[in-house]
């Protein structure tokens, strides 16, 4: 449920700047593919466009996280609402 909603309690603010043209095609990469082993590489494109969010990057990383298509952190970089 997290991967999706994320926590309802601590917000998450995101920069349109991170919005790299890299973290772009690899979230729309796992968007169409339904493939999210690339979660790792796109917390480093995100730290490379300045994202500084500790909950975005550890979400990216978290090892434990089932990531599904609708995982909040993909639609936040794809603009989704």
């Amino acid at each position: 449920m997290r991967c999706i909603f994320g926590n309802p309690f601590r917000p998450v603010s995101f920069s349109p700047s991170w919005r790299s043209d890299s973290a772009v095609a690899l979230a729309s990469g796992m968007y169409g593919s339904r493939d999210f082993s690339a979660m790792l590489i796109l917390a480093d494109a995100l730290q490379d466009a300045g994202c500084d969010s500790p909950e975005v990057l550890e979400h990216c990383r978290d090892p434990k996280c089932t990531h599904v298509r609708g995982c909040w952190v993909v639609d936040l970089v794809l603009g989704k609402e």
